[in-house]
């Protein structure tokens, strides 16, 4: 990494690795975990999800507890499915091309690809280890993060941040490679070594003057898409749908939905929006990363949300929805390494 780009890196935060961020809290962690009696008391957050939904939670168990009208059509596809069987399945779920395919078990974008064909579906299925979903695209232009929380016994929640989420994406000058615009931006260059696996010699192409070129379809901060806080449009009409939307969800009280949409007015109106995501224990309050925020503001964002977290799952506990032992705790970390460490391979 030239000198230029690694400064970037080093005097924007948004960059920085997980763990620099978060081991600075590891005492606000403790206080809660005293507070809860139990340092994994995340599991009581959302009793319908797996481990509270921090980590190794299925994504088409959470699909499964959704009113179908406000996700894609998804099909499941068990790791020992046989190319044929699993072809059989897709085309049974009327899921047509181009679609997505992801891990069922995923985090950070790991394993997410659009796949084109037929072929690029096989090839999908060859290369994973794991159960992966095939899912409809859905063609809305926008995407958003909305944080929601809601205390048990309460009949509504609120909305407690919103992120507007920007594709990686560059915009030709008509003289310029595709290959030199990536490394003009530096949010783009440090994206280069996937981008050069999935590009290929089409890098080496002038892209014409005012030309957009997405190049990463998903808005995933760790895969270059610019988080922007847009918690200020919070409103009554949309605070009305996404209520409306989660508490037909059982169990689920913390977590963020990531939607695609074509127009806020519309997602304000219950229009036109369809829910890609739902992450709960493990989500985080993705508005941090606008870069205009400061580590200091992320660090008190994260507290607030730890803190209604905490609130949920100890009211939660109280009711009999357990939390995880000390030793399970640990085997779902591990497991969730383990899981992370092969996603990268795919």
């Amino acid at each position: 990494m030239n000198f230029p780009l690694l400064w970037h890196r080093i005097t924007h935060w948004e960059y920085w690795p997980l763990r620099v961020i978060y081991y600075p809290l590891f005492p606000v962690w403790l206080f809660f975990s005293l507070k809860a009696r139990s340092f994994f008391f995340f599991n009581a957050a959302n009793p319908s999800m797996a481990n509270g939904g921090m980590a190794m939670e299925s994504k088409m168990e959470i699909y499964k507890k959704m009113p179908g009208e406000f996700i894609p059509k998804t099909a499941l596809i068990p790791k020992d499915l046989t190319v044929q069987e699993m072809l059989a399945e897709v085309t049974a779920t009327t899921i047509d091309f181009p679609c997505i395919a992801k891990p069922d078990i995923g985090m950070k974008a790991l394993g997410v690809e659009k796949i084109h064909s037929r072929e690029e579906l096989i090839a999908y299925h060859n290369k994973t280890r794991h159960d992966f979903l095939v899912q409809e695209l859905i063609t809305y232009p926008k995407e958003i993060g909305i944080f929601f929380v809601r205390i048990p016994g309460q009949k509504e929640g609120k909305i407690t941040g919103m992120v507007a989420k920007e594709f990686l994406s560059v915009t030709g000058d008509g003289n310029s490679t595709l290959l030199e615009l990536i490394k003009k931006v530096p949010r783009s260059h440090f994206q280069l070594q996937r981008l050069r696996k999935k590009w290929g010699v089409k890098l080496q192409h002038v892209v014409g003057k005012g030309e957009d070129v997405v190049l990463v379809p998903f808005g995933s901060h760790t895969r270059g898409a610019k988080f922007l806080d847009v918690t200020d449009k919070i409103n009554p009409g949309l605070a009305k749908v996404i209520n409306h939307v989660c508490t037909k969800i059982d169990g689920f009280y913390y977590g963020r939905l990531d939607i695609l949409y074509t127009s806020f007015e519309a997602l304000s109106q219950g229009k036109s929006f369809s829910i890609i995501e739902v992450n709960g224990a493990g989500s985080e309050a993705t508005h941090i990363y606008d870069p205009g925020h400061s580590l200091w503001f992320a660090w008190r964002e994260i507290t607030r949300h730890w803190n209604y977290m905490c609130t949920i799952s100890i009211a939660n506990h109280k009711k009999g929805y357990p939390y995880l032992s000390y030793r399970d705790g640990r085997a779902m970390l591990r497991a969730n390494n383990r899981m992370e460490a092969q996603l990268k391979l795919i």
